[in-house]
């Protein structure tokens, strides 16, 4: 197999991953109240204040979240991400008696680290990692 030739880039660092949602108030309650992330955004904008930029990300993350109106024809859910944990068992217990919608139990596959998925109330997906040696 053939890899392409890396093109220069400026580019640094992946900041914002974006998920589509229903409703930015109910999405920000879920991340904050249930995964126990901070709100880094709530910040209106357009020429008259009609759109809203919604960030939210675990505490310490350099990477965020940016929790979005349904846009260019966009539906909510379907996007995924991964966030790592020190504790996959410890965290899907936690999530479990949230009534967050997780996997029923942690899972490792050959070769891949210890995981779980859950869904956030819009249906996008979420893997918690248990980051192996060398992550």
């Amino acid at each position: 197999m053939t890899h392409p030739t890396q093109a220069p880039t400026t580019l640094t660092n992946i900041g914002v991953a974006m998920f589509t949602v229903a409703d930015q108030d109910a999405a920000i309650a879920f991340y904050v109240a249930k995964l126990g992330f901070e709100l880094r955004a709530d910040v209106r904008f357009g020429e008259h204040g009609e759109m809203r930029w919604v960030e939210v990300a675990p505490p310490g993350s350099v990477a965020r979240l940016a929790l979005n109106p349904a846009m260019g024809g966009s539906e909510p859910g379907g996007s995924g991400i991964g966030v790592d944990t020190l504790d996959v068992l410890g965290e899907h217990e936690r999530l479990s008696a949230l009534g967050v919608d997780v996997d029923p139990k942690p899972f490792r596959s050959p070769g891949a680290p210890l995981l779980f998925m859950l869904r956030d109330p819009d249906g996008n997906h979420i893997a918690v990692v248990e980051p192996g040696p060398g992550a």
